[in-house]
């Protein structure tokens, strides 16, 4: 059983409290979802339950937090490990070794166990996960999907009774997310106690027992499945809580304002060390509008989009913006992109001077609007590695906007967003159509896809396979592509 009694906390150079006296109990065996807008102690919650916030964070601390009866806060992490596993956002971050076996076997090494005894936890984990075409592979040469599994094996394999996860899904493919959803199920059916946090609800929703509501560091209810399906979206705006029955997703779009100008790919190719990585044919693209770029992890979406912004040498075939041709140092200064692991662009020591980052002359005015608009005015002077996942996607969303490049790129920049900011950057983007851009979005979420993209291209090993605008005719296939193995979608 997880308990936690009147808990608060604040890490040292916070202004404000993250838990602000949280009591919660999680019975034994039971499916919890801590849900809640980005920054509203989600994340904290779950780092005091598996220890890392006592044993490794400085901060003040309030309460009591105890976990099948032993106090979190007198233990050490040897100790909380060996009952509690810890699933991250970003898979990455957790692994220590360079191929999957090793890094299964890795925790049970640590816990000291014999070397008989881990032979035969890693067999079960490899077979219970289904990881055999996975044993023996490079780590960091997988997809997103293949790495989260690999992490949830990890951890599976020293066999704890607790398992707390931060967004695992927030970078996965529909496929992916599938995947995840049958392990948690697994998982829930051996009597394993789950506390999850999570913006997306919908591969939750036949798992969960409960959701637990957060706001501002507090615990403020919870909600049956029911409600969560059943919400209308002026709640989920005021929430932020994601759709939990997508099929019932309609929402109001913005229409592309297709403009003049245009781009062009003609005959393009482009490979890693000799394996062709990228092949497009032919391709027409217009401003004003938002072109999404689809397809699993490893299909080749960031190859295309790193490839048309200018970021990779060696690249043959012909581009033309308006008729003529563009060189690629061209379409670089003219490009803007926004990554998926948004660590890998936050550069400065403040939020301020991060979203002016290059910029000699900029307005005050334009600035303090962008912060307003992104809910990060109070955040201004606050060090962007100290900001939840979610703001910090919107930091760089922020710097994106600020700069006022032609071609901008989007990759998953809602992967850690809640609905409330997901449909504050589906604003954004709208005026970003009405002004001209050339817009790329790489994304799997398919609430955003429905309420901002004007035009899907599927990619499959590096091609193009289908493309077609979206429309009302339209989402069904984009639906069946996406969750082949859901029920047929039927119009609301």
């Amino acid at each position: 059983m997880i308990q936690l009694k009147n808990v608060s906390y604040m890490y040292d150079g916070a202004e404000r409290k993250s838990l602000d006296d949280v009591s919660l109990t999680v019975q034994d065996g039971e499916f919890v979802l801590l849900c809640g807008m980005s920054g509203c102690g989600k994340t904290t919650l779950t780092k005091m339950v598996n220890g890392v916030l006592l044993n490794l964070h400085s901060g003040m601390f309030g309460g009591e937090v105890t976990v099948n009866g032993m106090n979190i806060a007198e233990s050490s992490m040897s100790e909380i490990c060996r009952k509690v596993g810890s699933v991250f956002q970003n898979p990455r971050t957790q692994f220590y070794t360079l191929d999957t076996t090793s890094e299964i076997a890795f925790g049970c090494e640590n816990l000291g166990m014999p070397r008989e005894e881990i032979a035969q936890r890693v067999e079960r984990t490899v077979q219970r996960f289904h990881l055999e075409k996975l044993a023996g592979r490079d780590i960091f040469g997988m997809s997103g999907g293949e790495k989260q599994r690999i992490a949830l094996a990890s951890i599976d394999a020293m066999d704890p009774e607790i398992y707390v996860l931060d967004e695992p899904s927030a970078n996965l493919d529909t496929h992916a997310v599938e995947e995840l959803r049958k392990i948690l199920k697994m998982l829930k059916a051996q009597g394993k106690t789950i506390l999850i946090a999570e913006h997306r609800i919908y591969y939750l929703l036949d798992l969960l027992d409960r959701a637990v509501y957060m706001k501002d560091g507090r615990i403020v209810c919870e909600y049956s499945r029911q409600k969560l399906v059943e919400m209308p979206a002026s709640e989920r705006m005021e929430t932020g809580l994601r759709n939990g029955d997508l099929r019932r997703f309609v929402p109001e779009r913005c229409p592309a304002a297709w403009g003049s100008q245009r781009l062009v790919m003609s005959n393009v190719t482009f490979a890693y060390r000799k394996e062709k990585a990228l092949d497009i044919r032919s391709l027409r693209v217009q401003n004003g509008g938002v072109t999404a770029i689809v397809g699993e992890n490893g299909a080749g979406k960031s190859t295309f989009v790193t490839v048309l912004a200018g970021l990779r040498r060696g690249a043959k075939g012909m581009f033309l913006q308006d008729s003529l041709p563009v060189s690629r140092k061209k379409r670089l200064r003219q490009s803007f992109m926004i990554l998926q692991e948004v660590n890998h662009q936050l550069f400065t020591n403040s939020v301020r001077s991060e979203i002016t980052l290059g910029c000699k002359e900029y307005s005050e005015d334009r600035l303090r609007d962008i912060l307003a608009e992104m809910n990060l005015s109070d955040f201004a002077e606050v060090h962007p590695a100290t900001l939840s996942g979610g703001q910090k996607q919107r930091v760089v969303l922020s710097s994106a906007f600020f700069c006022e490049k032609k071609i901008l790129f989007f990759d998953e920049p809602t992967s850690g967003l809640d609905y409330h900011h997901m449909m504050k950057t589906v604003r954004i983007l709208n005026d970003l159509k009405q002004q001209g851009y050339f817009i790329f979005l790489i994304t799997h979420d398919y609430e955003l896809l429905l309420s901002v993209c004007d035009r899907v291209l599927i990619l499959e090993h590096g091609s193009i396979t289908d493309d077609y605008d979206l429309t009302p005719v339209t989402v069904p296939k984009l639906h069946k592509y996406l969750f082949p193995f859901a029920p047929e979608y039927t119009a609301q």
